[in-house]
């Protein structure tokens, strides 16, 4: 047994996390899966949860079972306060899609800043936060300030400051950078754009459930995440809300819908938003998947946020050892922040031919992805991803780079999700 995979073992059999991987399904333990970041495993609790959902609340109960969903949005809030995120139970509500919740807190805060004709925002952030903030721009006539990012380093807070001045309305940036991992510098920033004005919006998808994120300590305005990455909430789950809690009755979102209204079953004419953070709820929930996100909420908060962060950045460190000993000498190169506090739970490296071999690893049972320019993202979920895993999956990369392999896949790129 080499060093490494000794480290490994001894790294193992230390983690108080460890336990949590008997409950997500694995059927192949074989299969080394570094992909949690963009879908999470399935919770075992889920499954149950959901059969039971189906058989029971909806097949024997039919519409009764409303008794039992119409309060899930913000059951599944309240689950994410504390242990998940920084922030009350009453500033948190589950809702839409992560790309929807966008859309209604940039508008509504830029509403809020009347007169103000500027966003800013930066060239790494994730595509729909673009395109959402693009589309805003257009259509209301305002400036789209966009920062050059270095994609390996992730926002430069000392850019974002010198972007700002009293034109400025929102400030919407991604908490970890969904390329490197790169975790911004959120208290800072936040501070910074209140100084001249300016509101916050952050898109915590790669965050939540794999990183402390300090929203209420940084006096955070807004904030939306997915539920399916380290969540583990299952495909297409819902998207969550944050909102100061000082700030919602000063907001008001663009699209009204029942759920969203004072008094949703008086069915009055006229459209008035509730006081609370329902006011950022749109139309019916999705009960099924608004079942998985509240489950795997529920384990992500029995772990306890800083204990997945410590495992996080333990994989992480192992993987850049595991990087500088086998990759490096092959002509890899880390695009993942080396401090541990600098970076989530994901490390990503980049090579011309990271798309083959990302194939390549798929062909040899491990599950990466790949994203643009020529990066090969190795997902570290610490619920379920064990030291020995990180060990076992590059070791298949180093040997598929040391023989050439991956040149035996295709080079041309098909559709990437």
């Amino acid at each position: 047994m080499d060093d490494l995979l000794a480290a490994a073992r001894a790294l193992d059999a230390r983690d108080d996390l460890a336990g949590f991987r008997s409950r997500f399904i694995i059927v192949d333990d074989d299969l080394i899966y570094l992909d949690g970041n963009s879908l999470g495993r399935l919770p075992l609790a889920t499954r149950d949860r959901l059969r039971t959902v189906v058989e029971t609340e909806w097949g024997e109960r039919l519409i009764d079972g409303w008794s039992e969903w119409i309060g899930l949005a913000r059951e599944a809030g309240a689950a994410l306060a504390g242990r998940v995120l920084d922030a009350a139970p009453e500033e948190l509500v589950l809702a839409d899609s992560t790309t929807v919740n966008l859309y209604k807190l940039a508008a509504a805060a830029l509403d809020a800043r009347p007169g103000r004709r500027v966003i800013v925002t930066d060239d790494d952030n994730f595509p729909t936060d673009r395109y959402v903030l693009q589309g805003l721009a257009a259509a209301r006539g305002l400036d789209l300030r966009v920062l050059a990012t270095d994609p390996d380093r992730g926002v430069d807070a000392a850019a974002v400051r010198d972007a700002l001045d009293d034109d400025v309305a929102l400030v919407s940036l991604s908490h970890v950078a969904y390329r490197s991992g790169a975790v911004a510098d959120l208290p800072g920033i936040t501070a910074d754009a209140h100084a001249a004005g300016a509101l916050t919006l952050w898109d915590l998808s790669h965050s939540v459930g794999s990183v402390p994120i300090p929203l209420a300590a940084a006096g955070a305005d807004l904030a939306a995440g997915c539920t399916y990455k380290h969540l583990n909430g299952g495909p297409g789950a819902p998207s969550f809300v944050y909102v100061r809690g000082g700030l919602q009755a000063e907001l008001r979102q663009p699209i009204w819908g029942w759920f969203g209204q004072r008094d949703q079953f008086g069915m009055a004419g006229g459209y008035d938003p509730a006081d609370s953070i329902d006011r950022f709820l749109v139309g019916t929930p999705p009960v099924l998947g608004a079942y998985g996100a509240l489950e795997g909420i529920r384990l992500t908060a029995e772990a306890g946020i800083d204990r997945i962060a410590a495992k996080a950045r333990g994989l992480g460190r192992y993987a850049c050892d595991l990087y500088d000993a086998w990759l490096a000498p092959l002509g890899l190169t880390l695009a993942s922040p080396r401090d541990d506090d600098r970076r989530g739970a994901h490390v990503t490296l980049h090579h011309p031919q990271a798309w083959r071999m990302c194939q390549a690893l798929k062909a040899a049972k491990v599950i990466p992805d790949f994203r643009t320019p020529d990066r090969l993202r190795l997902g570290l979920a610490p619920l379920y991803t064990r030291y020995e895993d990180v060990y076992t999956g590059l070791a298949r990369l180093r040997d598929i780079v040391a023989d050439g392999s991956y040149l035996a896949f295709p080079a041309q790129r098909t559709r990437v999700t």
